[in-house]
């Protein structure tokens, strides 16, 4: 009789108060497949740390990165935006008046990717106040781990005949969640005794997370800004330029069936798989990503300076690539031009066909037209 190496959930309708503890066995994720899959994600992920490092201007990238993940990883979640839409409500910058609800979930969420950066670059450690944390920024709410007696489940969506059916239900009890993420938290902060790789350690706990569930909602979310936050934490990123979102959107029934083969078959290899293979090819995506959007901005701003006689192009060049929406009032706010000079040269940007004017419930934006490519690709 074969040895159990892991112990699966044995009734989706009961919680799963079993979930085993970290760490798991080392035979679960120790196979020659996975440990060249990881040799892949390693490589593309350093030569990505690489490329950024060089970067003369790694706050405009970051930003404007991270506001494409914050969409992609909302659409997962069924919360949809159109590019104008997101990209108007960051440019007006006032989450409480402008832009849909969908919208201001998705800016959210990206505020929240930034406050936890920030709220570990002060502890350096993973504790239960920073998933807290994040998960409170995401919804905008004051509550915390859901209580003992929520009634949490996970039912399968779509239309299909299966749909609204129980496919998961997380543990449940009293002090039950707070011991699993406990048990979490000391496994992602201890490297020396639980001395596996950062790749590997970072899908494990990211499955332990979204199993463990221990927010009433917003569960997902709070899982994938973990990814990043633990990949700078541990020193595989100098800033947070990788999102795995993307990825997990375009193959979203294989992220949802590797979970659900981790808790009801211990389907470690398929689950660990599909996680490195998402942090190489969006590695390797980002990098491009990145490259397709510095040739971009020197290529306008060598136009720029060939085709007229702005004053502070570099300047000017280098903020219509902080995000996809510019408007007179941004380089007014920066002090770069005053408000006449800055209408007149995005006007004539306009004609120059680097920017395209659009008017927006009564207001001017003026869209970068290469970024906005480059960002929907």
């Amino acid at each position: 009789m074969s040895e159990i190496l892991y112990t699966v959930n044995p009734d989706r309708n009961t919680p799963w108060n079993g979930l085993p503890l970290l760490p798991i066995r080392e035979e679960l994720y120790k196979t020659v497949e996975i440990l060249e899959k990881l040799g892949d994600a390693k490589a593309a992920l350093s030569r990505l740390n690489g490329r950024s490092a060089v970067i003369p201007n790694q706050g405009l990238l970051i930003s404007i990165i991270s506001l494409q993940e914050a969409k992609t990883s909302s659409a997962i979640e069924n919360i949809f935006t159109t590019d104008d839409e997101l990209y108007k409500a960051y440019s007006d910058k006032n989450m409480e008046s402008e832009g849909s609800g969908s919208s201001k979930e998705v800016l959210r969420y990206r505020e929240a990717l930034w406050s936890g950066y920030n709220y570990l670059r002060q502890t350096n450690v993973f504790t239960e106040d920073y998933f807290i944390h994040v998960f409170q920024e995401i919804k905008q709410t004051t509550v915390g781990i859901r209580p003992s007696f929520s009634n949490t489940v996970i039912r399968q969506g779509g239309t299909s005949l299966n749909a609204g059916q129980v496919i998961y239900t997380p543990p449940r009890g009293k002090g039950i969640i707070e011991d699993k993420l406990k048990n979490l938290i000391n496994f992602i902060n201890d490297d020396e005794q639980y001395n596996i790789d950062h790749l590997l350690k970072m899908a494990i706990s990211h499955f332990q997370f979204e199993a463990i569930h221990p927010f009433s909602d917003g569960n997902g979310r709070t899982g994938r800004i973990f990814n990043i936050h633990y990949l700078t934490n541990k020193g595989l990123l100098d800033v947070p330029i990788l999102f795995l979102s993307k990825y997990i959107l375009e193959h979203k029934n294989d992220y949802y069936s590797g979970l659900m083969g981790v808790s009801q078959r211990g389907n470690w290899k398929e689950w660990l798989l599909f996680m490195l293979r998402a942090i190489e090819i969006t590695s390797n995506d980002t990098f491009h990503k990145i490259n397709d959007i510095i040739s971009a901005k020197e290529s306008i701003l060598d136009y720029v300076k060939k085709e007229t006689k702005f004053r502070k192009p570099d300047e000017l060049v280098s903020f219509l690539f902080t995000q996809p929406f510019i408007k007179v009032k941004h380089l007014v706010d920066a002090g770069i031009y005053a408000e006449n000079t800055a209408r007149d040269y995005l006007n004539k940007l306009c004609e120059l066909q680097v920017l395209e004017k659009k008017e927006i419930e009564g207001k001017h934006y003026y869209l970068n037209l290469e970024l906005y490519r480059i960002l929907s690709e």
